[in-house]
């Protein structure tokens, strides 16, 4: 198939913030983009609450940071958590770097109706094609090559167009995520559902922690308490699968309540609230099976970013950041192979590498954090205790699986090395989370454990790069004859020679 039979040289199926993301760096790149998006924006989505790298980083790149300013979010300095044995709550914050010292140790809590829009209509702008109340129903191959999509119009018409490239960014509920071929896969250990709703009138955590989400164990699992406005408030329960039958035996709002009560923290803070009953805020919604990776991201012509390719857990709020890190590798490869710089089988399988990799070091930390949390009276919590034999062998084989065949990542690949690699990291971690609280809600220098150092590093660096149009870190390739972003971080390139000899092996930093 020659140039001039393609519509377009990437159509983006999803318009949330991994399908905007793509879209926007590719037409920044001058590449003839189509976005189609099965609803009308606004909509309602989950996923509130975000990381420094995708304000600072990622949105920065494509040029919305400023707007995100001026939207007024709430400003996220960390995360605020009742979480270990000690009974007050403690804080850390996102001192990530003394590069960042003040605006980009921040990040924001988000309406995402509003937040999305934003950086939809920022994707307009940049030149990329987008169409509301167009779902795609099947992708169109030509041999093994996916070179378009079918999908009914906003009128609902059949219709075909066919493109250079494939992005599927259309999340969890993705129609076309299986055309990649493989089979998604879900998480025994961070297996769990989530029941939530909205409060107006809820309490707020003490300057200057006032915007932090606020994360608290209790028997049943965990709360998230995340303010989206001075006076609107998120609020959901993490809870083993089987808490389900409690919500079929009653109404969600009664059994929203009930867990409330058992919550004595989150209980005092919503005490003089009052549930949001109507609009796009009034259900009482469940989300479960949340938990999951695919077995593999691309195929020739095709990549799953975002959900659609994988999702771990909310504690750490990494939904929104994976989303934006894989749209922005990504974009890297595509924008590499359209100008011919790079073979695509090397440019797609540095980006599934790097996206995996980026996904395991979020799984290896939540899974100890989580494990930081001892309450041998919980059934929920019994479940996350690595010392479990049972949990540990479920641990092991997410592990292999998160590992892939294209991760680069050895240690992975040998499930045993996990939880025996990483026991001292998982044991520092403990022993931060685990130390006296001296002032409620004071910051615990969290940063100073490895795992965390693990899972923040990236996101320095592309907060660097953005903010200094390179990076003043060495760019090491993370797996042999592997590729590094280019100066302005929208394609990758080939390492120079002593690159090469301090690439990263298995289980180091990123």
């Amino acid at each position: 198939m020659t140039d001039d039979e393609f519509d377009y040289d990437l159509v983006v199926v999803g318009g949330g913030p991994a399908g905007s993301t793509a879209a926007t760096l590719v037409a920044m790149q001058g590449h003839r983009v189509l976005l189609l998006e099965r609803e009308t924006f606004p909509r309602y989505q989950i996923g509130e609450s975000l990381l420094p790298s995708t304000i600072h980083g990622v949105c920065r790149l494509t040029g919305v940071a400023d707007e995100l300013v001026r939207a007024g979010f709430p400003v996220k300095r960390g995360g605020t958590f009742r979480w270990g044995r000690n009974p007050e709550p403690w804080t850390f914050a996102f001192a990530i770097s003394p590069r960042f010292a003040s605006d980009g140790a921040t990040a924001y809590q988000v309406e995402r109706m509003k937040f999305d829009q934003i950086l939809l209509d920022n994707a307009r702008r940049k030149g990329v094609t987008v169409r509301e109340r167009c779902a795609v129903v099947d992708v169109l191959e030509q041999g093994e090559r996916v070179c378009g999509v079918r999908f009914d119009d906003e009128d609902g018409r059949r219709r075909e167009v066919r493109s250079r490239y494939v992005v599927d960014a259309s999340g969890h509920r993705s129609r076309i995520h299986h055309r990649i071929g493989g089979a998604r896969h879900y998480s025994d250990f961070f297996r769990n559902l989530a029941l939530f709703g909205y409060f107006e009138g809820g309490r707020r955590l003490p300057e200057p922690n006032s915007g932090n989400i606020l994360a608290v164990a209790f028997p049943s699992g965990w709360f998230w308490y995340i303010p989206l406005s001075d006076t609107l408030t998120s609020v959901g329960a993490v809870l083993r699968p089987d808490a389900l039958d409690r919500v079929r035996e009653g109404d969600r709002e009664t059994v929203l309540r009930q867990l409330v009560s058992e919550c004595p923290l989150i209980a005092e803070y919503l005490a003089e609230a009052t549930r949001v009953t109507d609009g796009p805020y009034g259900e009482v919604r469940v989300r479960k099976d949340y938990s999951y990776i695919h077995d593999t991201f691309t195929r020739p012509g095709m990549l799953l970013v975002g959900d659609a390719a994988c999702f771990i857990d909310p504690v750490f709020s990494s939904g929104v950041h994976l989303a934006t890190f894989s749209a922005l590798l990504a974009a890297r490869s595509i924008n590499s192979c359209l100008v011919g710089e790079l073979d695509e089988p090397n440019a797609l399988e540095e980006f599934e590498a790097r996206y995996r990799r980026e996904y395991a070091l979020f799984h290896d930390f939540l899974v100890a954090f989580y494990d930081t949390h001892q309450d041998e009276e919980s059934y929920f919590w019994a479940a996350k205790r690595l010392n479990d034999d049972g949990v540990a062998s479920a641990v092991q084989a997410f592990v292999r699986l998160v590992g892939g065949g294209g991760s680069g990542e050895g240690a992975l690949l040998d499930p045993d090395a996990y939880l025996r690699g990483r026991k001292e990291a998982f044991q520092e971690l403990t022993d931060v989370v685990q130390s006296p609280v001296g002032v409620p809600g004071e910051d615990r220098d969290l940063l100073g454990a490895a795992l965390l150092k693990d899972v923040l590093k990236e996101g320095v660096r592309m907060q660097t790069q953005a903010a200094l149009g390179g990076s003043v870190d060495d760019q090491r390739p993370i797996r042999p004859d592997g590729l590094v972003p280019s100066a302005d971080g929208m394609r990758w390139r080939r390492p120079a020679p002593d690159d090469g000899r301090r690439a990263n092996t298995a289980g180091s930093g990123a």
